[in-house]
Order: structure tokens, then sequence, then C-alpha cells
């Protein structure tokens, strides 16, 4: 068999050595790897589902028989689709992990801290009201300066977001990162579960956190109404250009008093940070004012640079699976197939964005469509 050579001289289909083919051996027609190997590459190519990657795969059967097996052909779309559904995620995603360790390590800049942030977001239209199922809601870990998703994990609701965040946080390498997350995901087992694999936190206070979150606006507000005289701060401001807006972020950085209720509860609660972003847009202002705990020593430039991070998988992931991969118009249905899919997804862009070229991550993708030299660049592999 002549097999995907990564640059290192790695398999790609070695990286899926140990997972399980939930497959009946009844009838099986098409070798588990061949199957996986075409989803990635149809997913990085344009297809958006089942039937889109069983098209690409047949459109491109001459070049994919040059790497691949395929004993029996081509599979049909009906065979991918059930080999979705079928698979676990947790044993998919487990399978990417060296893979995405390979990126990590080739990208690696020792210079650089890793921010980890973490969010969720619906499949808007992956509801199934015949079984009234709302929309499948995914929280990912993304790695901010590396544009590497690090791992996902499904729920059924958004109210179930506190309790998969801890099980996703023992999924990933936290040590030496900051991981930010929003209020929702503000509790005190998060915190602690962050500090005890060695990274620091940086959690947005909202008034789901009650006493704390007020607590901690009417102090900070204290201190900037006597211009901090009692405390010491730490301030930067930086403006940020894209998308036809203007952002000026004002960010302040202090240590948490003692007085904060609670704060004992909240393992190595040192500091507290404010953001406040006045954005013009179209003639238009507005402004956003976020504040945070953290175990971050005192040092604005770092909690401006966490701070922005988190923002960052809005832009660089939500953003880009929304316009560039259309992931809320699929109408996936089966749980487990949307899951794997998403997933597909959010590794596609991880390795679209190790591309060093100045092009966007949706012209890389439709790059990837178009030329199968493009594709093979993208999973790193060498052309026979």
């Amino acid at each position: 068999m002549q097999v995907l050579t990564h640059d290192d001289a790695v398999s790609i289909l070695e990286y899926f050595d140990d997972l399980d083919d939930p497959r009946s051996t009844i009838n099986r027609q098409h070798l588990l790897g061949d199957l996986i190997v075409i989803s990635v590459c149809g997913v990085l190519a344009g297809a958006d589902g089942p039937k889109a990657i069983g098209v690409w795969a047949q459109a491109h059967q001459d070049w994919l028989q040059k790497y691949l097996e395929l004993p029996n052909g081509i599979p049909s779309h009906d065979t991918i689709g059930r080999l979705l559904a079928a698979l676990k995620p947790a044993a998919f995603q487990s399978c990417f992990e060296r893979w995405i360790d390979s990126l990590r390590q080739s990208s690696d800049d020792k210079g650089n801290e890793e921010i980890i942030a973490i969010d969720g977001k619906a499949l808007r239209r992956s509801h199934n009201h015949k079984k009234s199922l709302g929309p499948l809601f995914l929280v990912s870990a993304w790695s901010v300066q590396r544009g590497i998703s690090l791992g996902q994990l499904a729920t059924a609701e958004k109210s179930h977001e506190i309790t998969a965040i801890p099980e996703l946080l023992d999924n990933i390498e936290l040590n030496k990162a900051t991981v930010t997350i929003d209020a929702a995901g503000c509790q005190k087992n998060i915190a602690a579960k962050i500090i005890e694999k060695g990274g620091d936190y940086l959690l947005a206070l909202k008034g789901n956190q009650g006493n704390l979150y007020q607590a901690a606006m009417d102090w900070v507000l204290e201190q900037m109404e006597n211009d901090f005289a009692t405390t010491t701060v730490r301030r930067f401001a930086e403006t940020i250009k894209g998308h036809g807006r203007e952002d000026t972020v004002e960010y302040f950085h202090m240590l948490a008093p003692a007085s904060l209720p609670g704060k004992s509860l909240w393992k190595n609660l040192r500091t507290i940070g404010v953001a406040i972003r006045t954005s013009q847009k179209g003639g238009k202002e507005t402004c956003d004012v976020r504040f945070f705990i953290s175990s971050l020593h005192l040092g604005v430039r770092r909690f401006a640079k966490a701070s922005r991070g988190h923002w960052g998988i809005e832009n660089s992931l939500h953003w880009c699976l929304d316009v560039t991969f259309r992931e809320d118009e699929s109408r996936v249905r089966d749980r487990l197939a949307a899951d794997n899919l998403a997933w597909l997804k959010r590794f596609s862009i991880s390795l679209l964005k190790q591309q060093d070229d100045k092009e966007s991550i949706a012209m890389r993708r439709r790059m990837a469509g178009w030329n199968v030299d493009c594709l093979m660049q993208v999973i790193g592999v060498k052309a026979i």
C-alpha cells in the first residue's frame, strides 16, 4: 500500500491505529483508515456532510487510489454517514491528539505562553423536533496563538456547559497555560481544576456570580473614582482595527482585595481585571465593559493578551465555522454524526491555519478544493 506520508515520515493513517472500528464485520467492504482519510480530505476541500464527502471522493477517485487501498473502490456517502454516526466522538477525537501534538510541536514558540480559550457554540439547525431534541451544543477548547482546536465536548443544552467544561479540561494539557472562560464557566471547581493541572485562569464575571460580581464591580468603580489612590493598578490601552470597525480597549489590572466576598473559596484568586472596549462602526459608538477574576500575578499586558485571546475564539473559530464552514446551516440530525462532523471542521481549521501564506481561511479551503496539490500541502502529504 502507498501510504499518505507526513513530512516527518509518519503516516497519517498511523494516527488512527488505536481507533476501534464500530462497524459490523459482516459485509464490511471498506477499510476504516480509508474512510477517515476521505472524510478529512472531503471536509477540507469544502464538503459539509456525508453526501458531499461521498460526491467529492467519487470525483477524485483516481487521485485517492494512488494513496489508499480502496479494496472495493470509493465508498458511498451512505457508508460514510453510517461510520460517522457510529464512531464514539471521544475516541475519534483522541486519535487526532497525536496529529494535533505534532502541529503544536512544529509551531512551538517557547517565548510565548499558551492561551487556551474555552467557549460554547450551538449548531442551530441540528435540532430534531420529532425526538424533542434542541440544537446540539458544543464546548470547544482553542489554542489562541497556534490556531489549533484542542478538543470539544457535546452537550444537549447550553445549561450543561458547566458540567462539560471540567471534563473537557481533563482531556487537554494545561501546564503553564492561561485558560480563559466566559461567565458561564466562572465556577470555583473549574478554577481549582485549572490550578491543579498547572495552569492559570482568567474567568469573566457577570450577574450569575451575584455577590461576587456586584462586590468586584463596586470596588473597581470606587478605585476609579479616587483615581486608584489606595490600590496598585496597572493600565494599558490599545486600538484594534478590522471588519470595518475600530475598537479602543482600556485594560486595568489590580490585586484582588482581601474583602472580596468568598475570595478564599477561589483557589489562587490574586487579581481583578477590567476591559473597557469602545467601538466605532458606521458612525455609531458602543461601549462594553467586562470584569474578570484571575489567578494571574499583577501584569496588565499579560492580562490584556489573555482577555483579547478569549475574544479570539469568537473571531478565529466560531466566526470561521459560521461563515466559511456554514456550520449553523448543517441539517445533520444524528447526534454522533453531527458531533464528529463538527470536530472534522474544527480540525480542518487547525490544519488550514498552519499554512504559511497571506490567504484567508476561506481562500485556503477553496484552494484545497480546487487543487489536490494544495490539499496535499495542507495535510502534509508528499506527492508520489
